[in-house]
């Protein structure tokens, strides 16, 4: 294909999260701005999280940041998944060393009926001028996805308080007190909704529901406890246009229950090969991923040849987005992620005319 019929950055990334064939697959990488960027870092010794967070103009700038060091084929609108139990009424911290901390978790169902309820274009203002302010400024063509946590995800930090890497506070509630549980998810599926509803309407092109913490559960549990809170928020979503993705980390296992969700993309860790993702989810469905973080790590050399090899076992279909099997980790030399970077846009796919 020759450059001039090349496609925008946008509309090859609509196009893939759509099962359609393009060039080369679009890429973004998840957590693309932040520390591990000598240019984040620098904002960042001028405010705090929050406050870069909740500033338009600053949340803009990071979010260019990696698109133009690397080429993105999409922004991903800069904010926190925890700013909407804030928004609830919870307090919200970022200690200097320490994760999040939200203060006065969540016990009892009185707890929980206590949580305020959210109008995003009120509550979460600075959110949606974060949204208009970068896609006024994506001249190249990009796309822009929103997000937001599922509700599962964000009720794991509500009820915990912090992080955990078991949550066991909320999934025996789920057990020992599911009026609290189902309230609180009921809730959270109102917001969320609203929430990636509003930022479609300020220029999101494409959503992503994180359940970060859904690979804790079993396939059962979470189709019968999560999967409806999470397809309600998706289907909220149908009319709005915008592509959903739905990623849940360290969840191959559930593989075969994301096909009823109505997302037309799904994100993929580095544990399950593409080929075998595929095979477990509804056909069309588009498929995100799957690079191991840590493979940044090594030598670019190492990255760029295993992204290489996940490019061809994407192209076997229609409708892959490359990107991480998760986050970028922090100290990843961003030298690693420009040569995967440079490895995705020498890539020219088996079906392009």
């Amino acid at each position: 294909m020759s450059a001039a019929l090349l496609p925008a950055k946008r509309e090859r990334f609509l196009r893939a999260c759509r099962g359609q064939d393009v060039d080369r697959p679009p890429f973004w990488f998840m957590r693309q701005a932040g520390r591990y960027l000598p240019e984040y870092r620098a904002v960042r010794e001028r405010v705090d999280f929050l406050t870069l967070c909740k500033t338009p103009e600053l949340a803009a700038e990071v979010a260019f940041q990696p698109l133009r060091r690397f080429g993105c084929d999409a922004a991903i609108l800069f904010s926190d998944i925890l700013v909407v139990p804030q928004a609830m009424g919870l307090t919200l911290t970022f200690g200097a060393g320490e994760g999040p901390r939200l203060t006065e978790p969540l016990r009892t169902r009185d707890d929980v009926s206590r949580l305020l309820r959210v109008d995003p274009g009120r509550d979460l203002a600075y959110m949606l001028a974060a949204v208009r302010q970068t896609r006024a400024g994506l001249s190249d063509g990009e796309a822009l996805i929103g997000f937001a946590g599922a509700p599962f995800t964000l009720a794991c930090y509500m009820v915990e308080g912090e992080g955990s890497t078991s949550f066991a506070r909320l999934r025996t509630m789920m057990h020992a007190d599911p009026a609290a549980y189902d309230e609180l998810m009921t809730r959270l599926t109102d917001v969320v909704a609203d929430c990636l509803q509003a930022q479609v309407e300020a220029g999101a092109d494409a959503v992503q529901l994180f359940d970060t913490w859904a690979g804790l559960l079993d396939g059962p549990t979470w189709a019968a406890r999560v999967a409806p809170h999470a397809r309600a928020v998706l289907a909220r979503l149908a009319a709005c246009g915008a592509p959903r993705i739905y990623f849940a980390a360290g969840g191959p296992h559930l593989l075969p229950h994301l096909g009823g969700l109505g997302a037309e993309v799904i994100g993929c860790d580095w544990r399950t090969p593409l080929a075998e993702a595929r095979r477990l989810l509804p056909p069309g469905t588009a498929v995100q991923g799957n690079l191991d973080p840590v493979l940044l790590l090594a030598p670019p050399a190492v990255a760029a040849a295993r992204a290489g090899e996940i490019l061809v076992e994407g192209d076997a279909a229609a409708g892959h987005v490359f990107n991480l099997g998760h986050g970028v980790l922090p100290g990843t030399p961003p030298a690693a992620v420009a040569a995967v970077a440079d490895a995705v846009r020498g890539f020219r796919s088996r079906r392009a005319a």
